[in-house]
């Protein structure tokens, strides 16, 4: 059961919680990475279930120890009580032990994000990004989409074959997203190798991250000074009033969950595709699936794994373990998702079910209309390459299909396919 207890030791968000209310690493935390962990996620879960139950005692890289929320019931106790699980990482009790180049520093370290933003600060600026986002024409987004994908489709159609991550669905988000947020053409390559190298939680997710800041600022600057039909020109003349600072801040997230999520979405749900005997008739070129694919891949492989997370302000219970003032708790949506007491059955059964937390939850998850917005871009990627490429299978065992390693993503290493190869024009962007 689901409780708090009645006690006043908040840490404040401005200053480093005390050593003292930090406890000792359980003597049967888990280390939260690891083959089984990137691999075989649905059997790490059921296994941390039936061991410890909805909250598991983790260590992340370093041996830094943290919770892991995997209860759907939790998770959303959790999101929805503000209050007691804050976002700003400052409160965090455990910063003495976190290594200068750590390789979760980018998505823990404090900065002025909305993400990390509480109360009336969050509400400013999470609107102000509602508000832009609304303003992009949902049409023209999946005529932009449209385009895209026959481009990227011509560069490969010829050829019989292609690996649908690398030169499909890890490519056709960031193209729609740069248009979208007025960045320009030569900052592009550059801007998506840095974001693939946060998500990969590696000794280069650092470096990558200052990289970000400075393209987002001069991304800022040009706006600023020539503004246009953007999300980020949107944003600089809204009655918010961002700073530049806080524009970077908030641009980076904005972009990158544009990116990766939804790339990994488009990628996760055309492996569902082609392994799963259920939607062999959508490859045939039929339309109904695709959304249905789509939903059951944010219930069984969701594109975003975990969050970092939630700090609690003062002491409380959680599914029986004693939280402490400045404990980091880890939100696991993936394991959430995989919960038994919500998951949908397979196979369709659940195909209007849409209560899953791939989106997050409560007053940080993903601002409206984020989530419709892409869905417009994963659904078109998806229908416009069945109808281009109506036979292609995959070139590989089911089983031969391995997942890269990442804290935050679900991403294949690669999805090769083979096809009949099909005579294309060039049509440039």
């Amino acid at each position: 059961m689901t409780d708090e207890t009645e006690q006043t030791d908040e840490t404040e968000p401005s200053g480093q919680s005390e050593e003292s209310t930090r406890a000792p690493a359980d003597e049967n935390a888990v280390r939260l990475y690891g083959e089984e962990f990137d691999q075989r996620p649905k059997d790490f879960f059921a296994r941390m279930r039936r061991e410890h139950g909805p909250v598991v005692p983790v260590l992340l890289e370093g041996d830094i120890p943290a919770w892991y929320v995997i209860g759907y019931r939790e998770v959303n106790h959790v999101t929805g009580n503000p209050a007691l699980f804050a976002r700003d990482t400052r409160r965090w009790n455990a910063w003495d032990m976190v290594p200068e180049n750590w390789s979760l520093l980018p998505f823990v370290g404090w900065n002025p994000s909305v993400m990390l933003a509480e109360g009336e600060e969050h509400h400013r600026r999470s609107a102000a990004i509602s508000d832009a986002l609304d303003a992009v024409d949902r049409t023209e987004l999946a005529g932009i989409c449209e385009r895209v994908a026959d481009h990227l489709i011509d560069e490969f159609a010829g050829d019989g074959e292609a690996d649908l991550g690398a030169q499909y669905a890890d490519r056709l988000p960031p193209l729609v997203m740069v248009g979208l947020f007025g960045v320009p053409d030569a900052e592009v390559p550059d801007m998506i190798r840095d974001i693939q190298d946060v998500a990969g939680s590696d000794e280069n997710a650092v470096a990558a991250y200052g990289r970000l800041q400075e393209t987002m600022r001069r991304l800022a600057e040009t706006r600023r000074a020539r503004p246009g039909a953007d999300v980020t020109s949107r944003l600089l003349r809204h009655p918010a009033g961002y700073t530049d600072d806080e524009l970077v801040s908030d641009l980076i997230p904005m972009i990158s969950a544009g990116h990766l999520p939804t790339g990994h979405w488009i990628g996760n749900t055309l492996r569902l595709m082609l392994v799963d005997e259920q939607f062999a008739v959508t490859l045939q070129g039929g339309r109904g699936s695709v959304s249905q694919a789509l939903n059951q891949v944010l219930w069984e492989d969701t594109p975003s794994q975990n969050n970092i997370g939630r700090f609690a302000v003062r002491s409380c219970e959680l599914a029986g373990r004693k939280i402490r003032p400045g404990d980091m708790l880890i939100l696991g949506w993936a394991a959430a998702n995989a919960d038994p007491q919500v998951a949908p059955p397979a196979h369709g059964a659940g195909a209007g079910n849409r209560a899953h937390l791939s989106f997050g939850h409560g007053d940080h998850g993903c601002p409206y209309p984020a989530p419709e917005l892409a869905e417009v871009v994963a659904r078109t990627a998806v229908e416009v390459l069945l109808d281009r490429l109506p036979d292609m299978e995959l070139a590989v065992k089911p089983d031969e299909l391995m997942w890269l390693p990442s804290f935050w993503v679900r991403r294949l290493a690669a999805l090769p396919v083979r096809f009949t190869p099909a005579l294309t024009p060039h049509r440039p962007l």
